[in-house]
C-alpha cells in the first residue's frame, strides 16, 4: 500500500516525464495519474503509472509511465462478457523497452510499436533511464486483468 505522499510524489514525477515527452497535461490530468504499485509495496521496482485519456467500451488510449528499470508484471487481458479481451497496441514515446509477449522478447526504442493480442501473456520494464509509452486498445478492464503472481492486487491502495 502507497502512502498519499508517495502518490503524491509519483504523480509529479510522471507529469515531469510526460512534460519531457512532449506531452503537456491539465492539472485534472496530473491529479488523475493513477500509480499502480500492484500491492508489492515496491513501486520503484515492480510498478506503473498511468494518465487514462479515454475508456469506452470501445476503445482506449492511456500514457505508460516507468521509472528507470520499473517492471509491469506478467499479465494477460482476459475474455469477458461478449468481448474476447483487451487488444493493445504500444508505442514508445521516450526511453527504452523491454517488452516480452510469451516467450518472445524485443527491446523497443522511441518510435517502436507493437501489438499484442487479447488473452496473451506479457510483461515490460523499462531500460535504465524512464520510459513513456502510449497504449492504444480496446476497451480496458484493468479489475479483470489476470497475474502470473497471485500476489499481485491490481487495484490500487493509498493510505490516509
Amino acid at each position: 500500500m502507497l502512502s498519499r505522499a508517495e502518490q503524491q510524489e509519483a504523480q509529479r514525477y510522471a507529469a515531469l516525464q510526460l512534460a519531457a515527452a512532449g506531452i503537456e497535461l491539465r492539472d485534472d490530468e496530473r491529479s488523475s495519474i493513477e500509480v499502480a504499485d500492484f500491492g508489492l509495496g515496491r513501486l520503484n521496482e515492480v510498478g506503473l503509472q498511468v494518465l487514462v485519456y479515454v475508456n469506452t467500451d470501445r476503445y482506449c488510449a492511456k500514457e505508460l509511465v516507468l521509472s528507470p528499470h520499473q517492471l509491469c508484471p506478467e499479465h494477460r487481458h482476459p475474455p469477458f462478457d461478449e468481448n474476447p479481451g483487451k487488444e493493445e497496441t504500444f508505442r514508445v514515446r521516450r526511453g527504452v523497452v523491454r517488452l516480452w509477449v510469451g516467450d518472445d522478447e524485443v527491446v523497443l526504442q522511441p518510435g517502436d510499436q507493437r501489438t499484442i493480442p487479447p488473452d496473451t501473456l506479457h510483461r515490460f520494464q523499462a531500460g535504465p533511464d524512464w520510459a513513456v509509452v502510449t497504449e492504444f486498445s480496446s476497451t480496458s478492464r484493468d479489475d479483470l486483468d489476470v497475474f502470473t503472481d497471485p500476489q499481485i492486487d491490481r487495484t490500487p491502495r493509498i493510505a490516509g
